[in-house]
């Protein structure tokens, strides 16, 4: 099981799960996501970024501060961004390694599962969890049947690792049809809003407690 007491109280997923975080934006979806992850570190468990909306430097940068040590911790991000930047000589290594674009769902999917097999074989993760943040920014650059299809794949790869899949969405930026269709790939869902004192409430479907 995944422990995510550390963010939801009395709060474990199976292995295998698939979350999504959706909300409006500045609501904190991005925070507690890599709490998630981060809870994960702490444990000993793998963390991976797949990330199209920032550089992997500004996602370790974030991380560091959720961890002790960020050098003790097994961080891996997939940058979807800065190759789309134009910033040149940029060279896949032992902590990030580089996506042509959002666009290049392939390139991600590749790149994630090379992560994946060296998390789990060489470095003896058996437990992992996986960010991709955001599928509105994979929505912006390619449409809903292609997102659908590549999420379907990005999914299954994490169930068949036994993994725990974290997605964010900005809920506001699509219409209920997507939402829905979306919706369909993922096994728990957290709604978040913002509440009283600009501090997230939480609204949770499909998350079991201990």
């Amino acid at each position: 099981m995944y422990d995510l007491a550390d963010v939801l109280p009395d709060a474990e997923l199976d292995p295998g799960t698939n979350l999504l975080i959706a909300g409006p934006p500045l609501t904190g979806k991005r925070r507690i996501a890599l709490d998630i992850l981060a809870s994960g570190s702490t444990q000993g468990e793998g963390s991976i970024v797949v990330t199209t909306k920032d550089s992997a430097e500004k996602i370790i940068e974030e991380y560091a501060g959720r961890v002790d040590d960020i050098d003790a911790v097994d961080v891996g991000v997939v940058d979807c961004v800065t190759k789309q930047r134009g910033v040149g000589n940029v060279k896949d290594d032992a902590r990030i390694k580089y996506a042509s674009s959002p666009v290049d769902m392939t390139g991600i999917g590749i790149k994630l599962s090379e992560f994946l097999e060296e998390f789990y074989e060489v470095r003896g993760h058996r437990k992992n969890r996986i960010l991709l943040h955001s599928v509105s920014t994979l929505l912006m650059y390619s449409d809903l049947q292609t997102v659908f299809r590549f999420l379907h794949v990005f999914t299954g790869r994490v169930q068949s690792a036994d993994a725990l899949g974290v997605y964010v969405i900005d809920s506001t930026a699509h219409d209920d049809q997507t939402m829905n269709t979306l919706k369909q790939l993922f096994d728990a869902v957290i709604e978040v809003e913002e509440g009283d004192g600009g501090e997230p409430t939480l609204h949770t479907a499909g998350i079991a407690s201990r």
